[in-house]
């Protein structure tokens, strides 16, 4: 109904729609023409409608029928549109780019490669906008390119504008007038942008001016002071095709750049990526190596150095007296050295005698992702002496490189890198490698495992060397005698050429024979090669013996068929052992190629884990594990205990597979046990003993070891053992024991160094043996002090007997060898004085008796000497000579090598000198009525252990069984064994270990009583050794500090026993001499000047009361007068001072 219903004035509504445009026209022009005419007319409709026609009018006019724009409007409108949504969705977009924004530190470690090859610094890139104001260069790019930009596209749209004009002019002609009022808007918001990009341009061309003076200062200066300089090297054109494939050869110009503009760059380089023989080449190249400076490349491992030195030289087409090395007993170093290889520990000893490396001019610490102690160090080392270099004018770059390092340690630690230092990343590897896990994981039997994955990849897989990583040396020898077992490869069979019709043939024919035996005996006969047999049949083979069979039974079938078909000659692997104490000859084997026919397999320690490209490895088995010395951080007991390696290194041993070809890495665990790994390896600074370190720093003047800037800083247990120790080997000041707790807490962890500690801070050994050194003087015992210190050092001397054998034959061998070295160590100990000084005679006699007889492998292996041990100690003699005689001239030492045996009183002395040294390594025999467990007896206790611990059976004082013995170190195995025992006696300690004893007061029977030899009051006085509290016997001492020594000495200088002239008036003394020890002597005013007069001057012995008549004629004369009668003071006055 509402709907129908018309609306009020419906019909005055319908009166306005649009009439003709001719009568609006007309009655408008009436209506304005001639006014007068229609006055008072009644009909007054017709005077209102032209009236509301006329409103209606302006209301059409308003809202007219809009056309389509033209195609320029469009573009402008379209602009405008843009530039708005521009404006309000610009303050949204830069809240969500400043969440996602990376902090200004990484912001300068980014660069861009899209102009790699195009000769413009690409490394600019990561300079900060603060630094670019500074410099000038920032100013340039605000300024260039964007305006030139906007030119061009802005003339590039005028021409299509234009063009479009031509095409929509009749369209714009008819509607120009009519769409005016639309475009205004437009235009205006064009001319407003137009405006802005001018006052933009305005205030570039400014800055341009200005930041192009600043650019112009700069670059000449840079250009002015450093040329470019490029040294040609000549390779040969299958070594530069190689080189041309390694991955960071593309990042040469980057890497360049940021070593030019930086003291120091990390370098992260994927294993295989070619930075280890590649980065000294681009640095000879780029001049580092020039006018005179060398390029220094630090290597954790004595066989990486040399290797990696040869490697170099061999790419560079130089010879060794170029690239050269330099480890702790040998080197090719020559004058005209340019790339010097060499260990973390000789670059310590040159900075010890040059603080500023000076003859360098880079320093590359490699693999620093191992974390040795000397890394560490050297890091520390070196972020002083590289600014301290640039500051003299002597500029210096530091690049640390590593496949996987842990960067926050650097770029985070500001006591480090107070500027973090860029890192550098090479994230292609040269050849892939593909991962596979193992479903389970074997706990204990992981050599077995390695084995059988082993015996899988050699008969199943394509041709491609294997490297197998097992964690020591015993399990590398079992692994290859079990492989070569499977495998046999005979030598004299390499170069024979068997048709294949006969190799059918003759299988057939031992399948036939097989089949009528019950069983194959592989023992009776030797299927090792002719250079290796003896070796590995000395090395024994796995611990599970009665297994062997049964992981061969597994691996190679249950038939006879089978199995003999898999052990087939035919074929063959070369098996290899690679470790840190095999022989050079022997590592250098596993570089060669194998011979024809067979394949490679390498047996492998971590020493393979870095820095070692062993050609044509394909696969690598990995057992995840690693065998590590631990400390105990208090007792110093170390042990070796196998533990999983860390994800860092699993992916170093991984990348081993893909250094020639793509490779496969076989893991023996599952990934859920590699997700549970450490990310990286545990620095070894944290987890051993630091008091070497402590003493090489403090010998560079850094006494508060608290404060270096340590990459991962040792624990403070450890740095403080360490200046105990130092303390008491008397290396170190002994710190104020008086004052503020805070002060003396702080004076402890910063003692200064003493001449003692300097002299044992040059020679190249630990602490302990330094001291013995440096007391090495005495009877002529140096040389024997060398040589017994030298041993020390240099660990595994004999070769280890003790280990499981295969069969009764190889135990029957085994047993006599063990005796046969049993009765040599008895021969080299002697009988007497020279059995007492326990294994250290030992270790003499056996480097004598090899170097008497020349130091030839013949006498080392027949024997039982390991030759390589012998030439190590043959170098440290040396050069522990050459130091003892840089320390003390008069010394006049020389290297004998036909020493002969030491005298009964120069092992005496060695004993002692072995005491003074090994102090804080003192052991008793427990006694009887200590024995709380029968397993304790023939044990021994130690001050900081509780448990007993005892001799190694294969100790010459195994059956002797000292009261007091000292040891080199104790090594926990399923006991804990003391290595290196020496005998000592009782009444030694208290009077060389001093600091490490309690004493008693001085005994009173005797009484104590005056040295006329020394001019001293001594006493006997009963010790106790530390805390353990072990009585000591009753030794003749100094009397101890205080007034009652004092006392004595006025009462021996009354009786006349200190000067003999006086003893003639000691009868006409008016009071006895023993009235200065009564309690009732302050009652005597003689007795109180006499004593008054001794402590004023501190003179309580001989000597000093020489200087002070020295100083003083007159010193005690009136003190002494009190003490006679007045008839005798003249003549007294006459004749003092009685001397």
């Amino acid at each position: 109904m509402g709907r129908l219903r018309k609306k009020f004035n419906w019909k005055g509504r319908q009166q306005n729609a649009p009439t003709p445009t001719e009568n609006q026209q007309s009655d408008v022009k009436v209506e304005l023409s001639d006014s007068a005419v229609l006055k008072g007319v009644d009909d007054s409709n017709v005077l209102v409608l032209p009236a509301s026609k006329a409103k209606k009018q302006k209301v059409e006019h308003s809202v007219p029928k809009k056309k389509p724009l033209t195609k320029k409007q469009r573009k402008n409108l379209q602009k405008v549109l843009e530039q708005k949504e521009k404006k309000s969705h610009r303050a949204d977009i830069l809240n969500k780019l400043a969440d996602v924004q990376l902090p200004e530190s990484e912001l300068k470690l980014l660069y861009t490669t899209s102009k790699l090859g195009t000769g413009e610094k690409l490394y600019r890139a990561k300079e900060s906008v603060g630094e670019g104001k500074d410099e000038g260069p920032a100013p340039l790019k605000i300024s260039s390119l964007s305006g030139a930009k906007r030119k061009r596209r802005r003339e590039r749209e005028d021409e299509e504008e234009r063009e479009s004009d031509k095409v929509d002019s009749s369209d714009e002609g008819s509607s120009g007038a009519d769409d005016s009022g639309a475009d205004d808007e437009v235009l205006q918001e064009v001319a407003s942008i137009e405006k802005e990009e001018q006052e933009e341009k305005l205030k570039a061309a400014e800055v341009k001016e200005g930041g192009e003076k600043e650019a112009e200062r700069s670059v000449c200066r840079k250009e002015a002071c450093q040329p470019a300089v490029f040294i040609p090297v000549y390779r040969t054109p299958e070594i530069q095709e190689a080189r041309l494939k390694l991955p960071v050869l593309g990042e040469e110009q980057v890497i360049m750049e940021a070593v030019r503009e930086n003291e120091c760059v990390v370098l992260c380089g994927e294993t295989g990526s070619g930075k280890t023989t590649q980065m000294p080449q681009f640095l000879y190249e780029g001049g580092y190596a020039s006018a005179g400076g060398i390029i220094g490349v630090t290597e954790p491992r004595r066989v990486a150095a040399v290797s990696m030195s040869q490697r170099v030289a061999k790419e560079m087409n130089l010879s060794t007296g170029v690239v050269s090395y330099q480890i702790r007993y040998e080197g090719n170093v020559t004058k005209d050295t340019k790339i010097k290889f060499m260990t973390d520990g000789v670059l310590l000893k040159e900075i010890q005698k040059d603080f500023l490396l000076q003859k360098y001019r880079v320093i590359i610490i490699d693999e620093a992702h191992e974390r040795s102690v000397y890394t560490d160090i050297l890091i520390g080392l070196l972020s002083r002496i590289v600014p301290l270099r640039n500051k003299k004018g002597l500029p210096m770059k530091l690049l640390i490189m590593s496949a996987t390092l842990r960067v926050e340690d650097f770029t985070e630690n500001k006591r480090l890198f107070r500027i973090p230092p860029p890192v550098i990343k090479v994230e292609a590897r040269q050849f892939p490698v593909t991962v596979h896990f193992n479903k389970q994981t074997p706990m204990e039997d992981y050599t077995g495992e390695a084995f059988r994955k082993t015996c899988k990849i050699h008969r199943m897989l394509p041709p491609g060397g294997i490297l197998v990583f097992l964690t020591g040396q015993a399990e590398v020898h079992s692994t290859c005698r079990r492989l070569r077992k499977a495998f046999p490869y005979r030598p004299s069979a390499q170069h024979t050429e068997i048709p294949s019709e006969e190799l059918k043939m003759s299988r057939k024919a031992k399948r036939k024979k097989t089949v009528c035996l019950p069983r194959i005996d592989l023992d009776n006969y030797s299927t090792l090669p002719v250079d290796e047999g003896d070796e590995d049949r000395q090395a024994g083979i796995d611990d599970d013996d009665d297994d062997e069979g049964s992981d061969l039974d597994l691996e190679l079938g249950d038939h006879p068929e089978e199995m003999e078909e898999k052990a087939d000659p035919s074929n063959p692997l070369y098996v290899l052992p690679l470790y840190s104490l095999l022989s050079p000859e022997q590592q250098a084997k596993v570089f060669r190629p194998p011979p024809p026919g067979a394949r490679l397999c390498v047996v492998a320690t971590n020493v393979a884990e870095t820095s070692l490209t062993i050609p044509g490895i394909k696969y690598v088995v990995d057992c995840g594990q690693v065998k590590k010395r631990f400390y105990d951080k208090v007792t110093g007991v170390s042990s070796f205990k196998v533990t999983w390696t860390s994800q860092a290194s699993a992916n170093q041993r991984a990348g081993r597979a893909g250094r020639t070809e793509p490779g496969h890495c076989y893991r023996l665990y599952s990934s859920a046990v590699f997700s549970d790994f450490s990310p990286f390896s545990e620095a070894e600074i944290t987890r051993r003993p630091v008091d070497d370190l402590v003493l090489q720093m403090k010998d560079l003047n850094i006494e508060k070891v608290v404060n270096f800037p340590f990459p991962t800083p040792p624990s403070a247990e450890a740095l403080l053992s360490a200046e105990q120790l130092l303390l008491s080997l008397g290396a170190l000041e002994e710190p104020p024991r008086q004052g503020r707790m805070v002060d003396m807490e702080r004076a402890r962890l910063s003692c200064p160094i003493t001449p003692l500690g300097r002299a044992m801070a040059a020679f190249p050994v630990a602490p302990r043996y330094a001291k013995m050194l440096a007391l090495g003087r005495q009877q002529d015992c140096m040389p024997y002090v060398i040589t017994i210190v030298a041993a020390m050092t240099v660990r595994e001397i004999f070769e280890e007997l003790d280990r499981p054998v295969s069969s009764e034959e190889d135990s029957g061998r085994l047993m006599e060898r063990k005796a046969q070295a049993a009765q040599r160590r008895r021969l080299w100990a002697g009988q007497g004085q020279s059995l007492l000084l326990g294994d250290l005679m030992v270790m003499l006699g056996a480097v004598g008796a090899c170097e008497f007889s020349g130091c030839t492998p013949e006498f080392c292996e027949k024997n039982g000497l390991r030759y390589k041990a012998m030439l190590e100690i043959r170098r440290l003699r040396g050069q522990l000579t050459n130091a003892v005689n840089a320390v003390c001239s008069e010394a006049g030492v020389c290297v004998d090598r036909k020493m002969a045996p030491p005298t009964e009183s120069q092992v005496v002395c060695l004993r002692q000198i072995m005491l003074a040294g090994l102090g804080d390594h003192l052991a008793r025999r427990i006694q009887a009525e200590e024995l709380l467990d029968p397993k304790w007896r023939n044990g021994y206790k130690t001050p900081l252990l509780d448990d007993p611990v005892f001799i190694h059976p294969s100790s010459v004082l195994h059956k002797t069984l000292p009261d007091f013995i000292v040891y080199q170190e104790v090594l926990e195995t399923t006991k804990m064994y003391m290595r290196g025992v020496c005998a000592v006696q009782a009444d030694w300690i208290p009077k060389l270990l001093p600091q490490y004893c309690h004493y008693s007061g001085p005994e009173q029977n005797p009484a104590p009583w005056f040295c006329p030899l020394s001019g001293r009051v001594k006493c006997r006085q009963q010790s106790t050794f530390f805390r353990v509290a072990w009585k000591l016997p009753a030794i003749e001492m100094d009397h101890p500090e205080g007034l009652e020594r004092y006392k004595l000495f006025a009462k021996f200088l009354l009786e006349g026993q200190v000067c003999p002239r006086l003893q003639q008036h000691s009868a006409c003394l008016l009071s006895s001499p023993s009235t200065m020890l009564k309690t009732w002597a302050k009652l005597q005013p003689r007795t109180e000047a006499l004593l008054g007069a001794l402590v004023s001057e501190k003179v309580d012995n001989k000597d000093a009361l020489q200087a002070a008549w020295t100083k003083d004629a007159k010193f005690l004369l009136s003190a002494y007068l009190k003490w006679i009668p007045e008839s005798l003071h003249q003549e007294v006055t006459k004749s003092w001072p009685p001397i």
